[in-house]
């Protein structure tokens, strides 16, 4: 169900079909969320409350508006911190060198810091900051994701590490589409595709482990 309601999904953000997308997006977490389900013995609550509000936050991305967009990147946010909290299990801070946290914190803050020096010009005053705290969240939970790595470097750990990268790029890229017009990326395709593949590998990693 999710590969099939994600491929629908994503071939029509290619053609800019607004109505498919609108109708094949509330799909895509509630399989994923059956899929996670069903492939444990033992179902954690935190990555089902992860999945529950990343699939809240889809839902309220739909209408247009900043105030919908606003509510749906507030729902996204409670789901990065669920998603952080279901690595914190697997991570040993004593086996990581301070160093590379600071380091790590400082790569993601300036990867934020250049990108809404290339956006403010087209962004909403009042949305300006929430955006960029946004980001810098999503940016902890990738910290996260890559403590959990260094913590017990296995192809589990790993997996989810990519798919919270590939969040990340989702959600930077959403940031162009939505309100910088001249750029590039014209459609949702790159969006939807780095985030769905990002949320599947985000769980799969979690249910190997």
């Amino acid at each position: 169900m999710f590969i099939l309601t994600t491929s629908v999904h994503l071939f029509a953000s290619i053609k800019n079909d607004k109505p498919l997308r609108n109708k094949t997006k509330p799909f895509i977490l509630l399989s994923l969320m059956g899929f996670y389900c069903f492939s444990v013995s033992k179902i954690r609550i935190v990555v089902v409350l992860a999945l529950i509000f990343s699939w809240i936050g889809d839902l309220l991305l739909i209408p247009p508006g900043n105030k919908w967009f606003t509510a749906g990147g507030i729902s996204f946010m409670i789901s990065h911190f669920f998603f952080a909290l279901s690595y914190l299990k697997d991570i040993a801070f004593s086996k990581i060198n301070p160093l590379i946290m600071i380091v790590l914190g400082l790569i993601f803050f300036t990867i934020v810091m250049v990108t809404f020096k290339d956006l403010k010009p087209y962004l909403p005053k009042a949305l300006f900051y929430p955006m960029y705290l946004y980001l810098l969240i999503n940016g902890t939970m990738n910290c996260f994701a890559i403590f959990r790595h260094l913590s017990c470097r296995e192809p589990a750990t790993l997996i989810t590490l990519i798919g919270a990268i590939l969040f990340f790029i989702s959600d930077t890229a959403l940031f162009f589409v939505r309100f910088k017009k001249s750029s590039r990326l014209k459609t949702h395709f790159l969006v939807m595709l780095t985030y769905s593949l990002g949320e599947f590998l985000i769980v799969m990693g979690l249910i190997l482990k």
